[in-house]
């Protein structure tokens, strides 16, 4: 339901990261807050990245389905050790040009909006996490960035519900969390009857048979 994200060419191997010519750029700046840290403080001063000229940016991510976004190779550095590897490679020490641009293939526009959102403000509105959420969450595991993990991971724990709970076990057993994959067992059970029934655990049940085998593992032997 969730394939891992397929990687591009790379200078880095291993990276995940694709580097091309793609020259296609729109304002979608950032102020530069590369020396604050990710954190629920960031909220009291900024909250969004805004919308103006672009300051001081020096690289550009292109996203699978629209044109580029300029960042701060600082501030990527800072947020990620898989980021700091790739912008220490030859290929992005230069000055920028018009060909500095990485590929993140497995994001959308939107979902790359938001992934790079919260790296610079620490935190996203409820609305976006709620849209983004298990693309976040796998940008998150591929890129090693433990506050957007441990953020994702928060999130669909406190919003799992019979609607998302097949969803949430599922890139919960692909990422290996293992607490967010024993409490939504735990839901699923508690709620058999209205989530086995449904259209959705017909498909899941077809493409996770593995999952479901656990599934129903965990019913016979619950205790209620």
């Amino acid at each position: 339901m969730f394939p891992p994200p397929s990687f591009g060419s790379s200078s880095s191997a291993g990276s995940g990261f694709s580097l091309s010519g793609t020259t296609d750029t729109f304002g979608f700046g950032f102020r530069d807050y590369s020396q604050s840290s990710p954190s629920r403080s960031a909220k009291s001063t900024v909250t969004t990245p805004v919308n103006e000229d672009q300051i001081h940016t020096d690289i550009k991510f292109k996203p699978n389905n629209g044109p580029c976004i300029s960042a701060h190779k600082s501030l990527l550095a800072a947020r990620s050790e898989i980021f700091k590897n790739i912008l220490n490679s030859d290929d992005c020490k230069a000055p920028l040009t018009d060909t500095d641009t990485i590929t993140l293939s497995e994001l959308s526009t939107e979902e790359l909006k938001s992934f790079l959102e919260f790296l610079y403000t620490g935190d996203l509105p409820a609305d976006k996490f709620k849209k983004h959420v298990y693309a976040l969450c796998v940008a998150a595991d591929k890129y090693e960035i433990p506050y957007l993990q441990e953020s994702c991971e928060r999130y669909m724990l406190n919003s799992l519900n019979a609607s998302n709970a097949l969803d949430t076990l599922d890139i919960s057993n692909l990422h290996s969390k293992n607490k967010l994959k024993e409490t939504t067992l735990n839901f699923i059970v508690r709620n058999m009857k209205s989530i086995v029934s449904s259209q959705e655990y017909e498909e899941f049940a077809s493409s996770n048979p593995h999952l479901s085998v656990e599934v129903t593992r965990a019913f016979v032997e619950a205790k209620f």
